[in-house]
């Protein structure tokens, strides 16, 4: 019988070098959260983007520290859930206790009519103006 521990790369660990998160069983997402079911936050939808505005502290819990290095550039909810492997009501809970001690800040994206003109996406274009223009090109 065979007592060694698992190679490394076997299953339940991550090839990046640590431990696996998505292959984590129920009674661990339990602990991860704290028992809590669900976050009562409701601006925390899936494409709420989040944003790390501190660094990881060296007594913070893991899965807080991998948020705030995965949000120093704006990362939606859903995909925070997706890169660390574990469900969105999970991720959901975890940037609620982020929230609450200020290391992450969250909004929504901004809806693409409301986005004001700039040099990267240019002017925004009103459709009577487009459809007078189209005429007048069509008259010449």
């Amino acid at each position: 019988m065979n007592t060694d521990p698992l190679p490394s790369g076997g299953p339940g660990t991550d090839p990046r070098g640590g431990d696996s998160l998505k292959a984590e069983a129920p009674d661990r997402l339990y602990t991860v959260t704290g028992g809590r079911g669900d976050a009562d936050d409701p601006a925390l939808d899936a494409v709420a983007l989040v944003v790390a505005e501190s660094e990881p502290a060296p007594d913070m819990q893991s899965e807080h520290a991998a948020i705030l290095r995965l949000c120093r550039r704006p990362v939606a909810v859903v995909e925070i859930s997706a890169e660390l492997g574990l469900p969105v009501s999970v991720v959901r809970i975890l940037l609620v206790d982020l929230l609450d001690t200020g290391a992450v800040t969250a909004r929504h994206p901004v809806p693409a009519p409301s986005r004001p003109s700039s040099p990267q996406t240019g002017p925004r274009h009103d459709p009577d103006t487009l459809k007078q223009v189209l005429l007048a090109l069509q008259r010449l």
